[in-house]
Order: C-alpha cells, then sequence, then structure tokens
C-alpha cells in the first residue's frame, strides 16, 4: 500500500562535488545553503546519521558581503584558556586579514548540528579565498547562488 522507508548505508551514498563562487553573496544565506548540501538534506535518499552530503568548494570567500553594519558591529570572540582570556575580533578585521575565508567556514560549522558526524561533514567543505582551486580533477558542477533567490547576493 505505501512505500518502504529506506535507510541510506555508507557504501550506497554518491557523492557529488559542487563549486561555487561567493563573489557578492550574503554571508548567511550562502552559509544556510552550503550546510543544507553538507548534510545531504536536499537528496530524497537523507538519512540523519549518514555523512550523505556533496563536497562542496567554495571560492572568492574574501569577497563575500555581510548586510547592514554587521561588517562592523559582528563579533566572533574565542577563550585563550587563561582567567580573563576571552579574546574579540570584528568581521572586518578578519575579512580583511590574512585567513578571510574563515568568516565564511564559521558561518557553515556554526549552522550544522555538534557531534562527530559535522566535523566529518566539515571535512566535505573547502574554502578558497582567490579564484583558483586545486579540485578542477573532480569536475565539480557549478552552483549559481545569486540566480536562486535575488536576496542571495548585494553588491559590496
Amino acid at each position: 500500500m505505501f512505500g518502504k522507508t529506506t535507510s541510506t548505508k555508507a557504501a550506497d551514498v554518491e557523492k557529488k562535488w559542487i563549486l561555487i563562487d561567493a563573489n557578492g553573496l550574503v554571508v548567511g544565506r550562502l552559509a544556510t545553503l552550503v550546510a543544507m548540501r553538507l548534510r545531504g538534506k536536499h537528496k530524497a535518499s537523507f538519512t540523519p546519521h549518514v555523512d550523505d552530503g556533496d563536497n562542496v568548494i567554495i571560492i572568492n570567500a574574501d569577497k563575500v558581503v555581510l548586510t547592514g553594519r554587521k561588517r562592523d558591529q559582528k563579533m566572533y570572540y574565542h577563550h585563550t584558556g587563561f582567567i580573563g582570556g576571552i579574546k574579540e575580533r570584528s568581521a572586518k578585521f578578519i575579512l580583511e586579514g590574512r585567513f578571510p575565508e574563515r568568516v565564511v567556514e564559521k558561518a557553515v560549522e556554526r549552522m550544522l548540528p555538534r557531534g562527530p558526524l559535522a566535523r566529518k561533514q566539515m571535512c566535505n567543505l573547502r574554502v578558497y579565498k582567490g579564484g583558483e582551486h586545486p579540485h578542477s580533477a573532480q569536475s565539480p558542477s557549478t552552483l549559481d547562488v545569486a540566480s536562486l533567490n535575488r536576496k542571495n547576493s548585494r553588491s559590496a
């Protein structure tokens, strides 16, 4: 009468490679899309306890856009481990610094559930600040995030 629910096994998973150009894209909207792709929720074969998401490559991560006044006001905190050792950095400081791709990585990481599976899924994400990437051998298919919704992209 009804169809059977199938549970995907790790051996049956088919992973695709996806390339996203982050030039002019809004960070949060990009991160939600990437987090969904990493978990595999866009597939009909989604299984919560199996890593059946795609491999995602993001280029031009230094050219992402934050809406409103977040570029100056959003703070990223970390603790040194010593008493009173909380440190803060603004998004502008990080984006103009040596590793601007960390803004995108943190946004995606914080949209995944914590745990061993999410840490494994984060390994399927590759973020590069420039327009070059070393994964051309995987022949990734490009995903145009800007065309999905007009709010996904902004001019800096």
